[in-house]
């Protein structure tokens, strides 16, 4: 990976929902309606608004929508990787969203040409039962014009992750 630059924590404190922080300035939050589903919203600091809705027949792809227009989706490969499509101003772009490790397990996005963009490492707090998640970014990704979006999906990538490794999907 490149030179990790930045730092931010998303801490949930219901798990209905997860806060992404840097520091102290409040990035934004992704909010899910109900448990064992993967209907969520993600709401920016600047009271934007987007939602994260299953599609097909067994919810396999989830797509991010901006009013009713498409500006994410991913879906699980067969590997255990999530394949993401971004669509932002007309261009596309692919990621992998990756599981690494058992006992000192992480997530990592990858872009196109095999750079890691973030490693997210998960938390799980035993007195309230909730992740809390570490994610560090490279350069590359900081310079991103959608960035916020980027991370706070990539939370809801290793909820679904984790979700359907543990058969609760």
């Amino acid at each position: 990976m490149k030179t990790l630059i930045a730092e931010y924590q998303a801490k949930s404190n219901n798990s209905l929902s997860f806060e992404l922080t840097q520091g102290n300035e409040s990035i934004g939050k992704l909010s899910y309606k109900n448990w064992f589903q993967f209907t969520a919203s993600i709401e920016l600091a600047n009271y934007s608004t987007y939602q994260l809705i299953p599609k097909g027949f067994w919810g396999s792809t989830i797509e991010l929508k901006y009013n009713d227009t498409v500006l994410l989706k991913f879906s699980m490969n067969w590997n255990g990787s999530i394949a993401l499509q971004t669509y932002y101003n007309d261009i596309e772009k692919e990621y992998i969203f990756r599981h690494q490790g058992v006992f000192n397990e992480s997530f990592s996005l990858i872009d196109q040409d095999e750079t890691e963009l973030l490693v997210m490492k998960p938390h799980l707090k035993w007195s309230n039962l909730n992740y809390e998640y570490q994610i560090q970014t490279s350069d590359r990704f900081e310079s991103f014009l959608n960035k916020e979006i980027l991370l706070l999906t990539s939370i809801h990538c290793a909820n679904y992750y984790m979700s359907m490794m543990a058969g609760t999907y």
